[in-house]
């Protein structure tokens, strides 16, 4: 079944810089780009590979989430993270645009690339990233997150597979996507002549920090915008 039309699958991310450089990336949905050309050292799966990282660096030359990476990291490498740029995305027909600074617009634009990298640790996500919402809040994350997983686990009880009600593998799943983002910036220290792309990734790390804090820890982040659920029928 196709998911949606080619126009439906892309996102487009446009920077422009206070002096007056324009960046554009576009970030396929539907998988990620094969590319054969040669990548930096950085970007090699046996450099500072993720403890837990599944894949054989016999088997696999680069590391998928940082092979999305390389052009993000090429073209903002030389810029400041608290460079204010006004940010552009497009997606589906439909535009948001921000007055924001660097690392805040890149940690967006990474955290789309990640879920739809092809990393096993990431690839979860993917469903959040056909619903991509730029510059999502923590309380934004934690909903779509948690709408996400759930509606997943109806579907797969549906399909007579065995639903996790309790929640645990999305637990797991951002235990492991804090390791990835610790893994990327590690990675991206060697390669980055400025902090815009390492601060992008930390930002990343602290909505997934504060997501998995609010799963373990709920103290009833979400309750006030469902006082409809709780009345008596």
């Amino acid at each position: 079944m196709e998911l949606a039309s080619s126009a439906e699958a892309e996102v487009r991310y446009e920077f422009c810089f206070p002096d007056g450089r324009l960046w554009v990336h576009e970030v396929s949905l539907a998988a990620p780009d094969e590319c054969l050309e040669p990548a930096p050292d950085w970007v090699r799966l046996g450099f500072r590979q993720c403890s837990h990282c599944p894949l054989d660096a016999a088997q696999v030359r680069d590391c998928p989430f940082a092979r999305a990476l390389v052009r993000p990291v090429t073209v903002l490498a030389s810029s400041p993270s608290y460079e204010e740029v006004q940010v552009a995305v497009s997606w589906r027909g439909r535009e948001i645009r921000q007055r924001t600074t660097l690392q805040r617009a890149l940690g967006s634009l990474l955290g789309l690339l990640g879920a739809t990298s092809g990393c096993p640790h990431t690839r979860m996500l993917r469903a959040m990233a056909w619903f991509h919402w730029p510059f999502s809040t923590s309380a934004e994350t934690l909903y779509r997150s948690l709408g996400t997983y759930l509606l997943g686990q109806h579907l797969r009880r549906q399909r007579g597979l065995e639903p996790d009600w309790d929640m645990d593998g999305l637990r797991a799943l951002y235990r492991n996507l804090r390791q990835v983002n610790l893994g990327m910036a590690g990675r991206l220290r060697a390669a980055a002549e400025e902090d815009s792309s390492l601060n992008g990734l930390i930002l990343l790390d602290l909505l997934a920090a504060d997501t998995l804090y609010s799963l373990d820890s709920y103290e009833g982040e979400l309750d006030g915008f469902f006082a409809e659920y709780f009345e008596e029928e």
